[in-house]
C-alpha cells in the first residue's frame, strides 16, 4: 500500500499548492454571492410579497390591454408575443 503525503489523496488531485488558491478564490466568490443575496433580502424584507405584487400589476396591465385589443401605445410590447398562430390573436395597430 502506498503511503500518501499531506498534499495528495487517492485520486491525485490537489497535489499542486496553487490549486489551494483556486479553492480560496471560489470560497470568496461563494461568500460574496451569499452576501449579495442577504443584502437583497434585507432590502425587500419588509415587503414579503414584493414579487407577487409585481406579477399582479403586470397581469392587471395585460388584462387591460386585452380589453383594448392591444391597440394602445403602452401595449405594443405584447405584440411580438401574441401575434402568432398558437395564441390565435392577431393584432394590427394600423387598423
Amino acid at each position: 500500500m502506498k503511503r500518501l503525503n499531506s498534499r495528495e489523496n487517492d485520486f491525485g488531485w490537489m497535489k499542486d499548492p496553487h490549486n489551494y488558491a483556486h479553492v480560496g478564490y471560489g470560497m470568496i466568490l461563494v461568500a460574496a454571492s451569499l452576501t449579495v443575496i442577504a443584502l437583497v433580502a434585507l432590502a425587500i424584507g419588509a415587503n414579503v410579497l414584493f414579487s407577487d405584487n409585481i406579477q399582479r400589476e403586470n397581469t392587471a396591465h395585460f388584462k387591460e390591454c386585452k380589453k383594448n385589443d392591444f391597440k394602445t401605445a403602452d401595449c405594443e410590447k405584447y405584440l411580438n408575443r401574441i401575434n402568432n398562430d398558437i395564441s390565435g390573436i392577431h393584432v394590427d395597430l394600423n387598423k
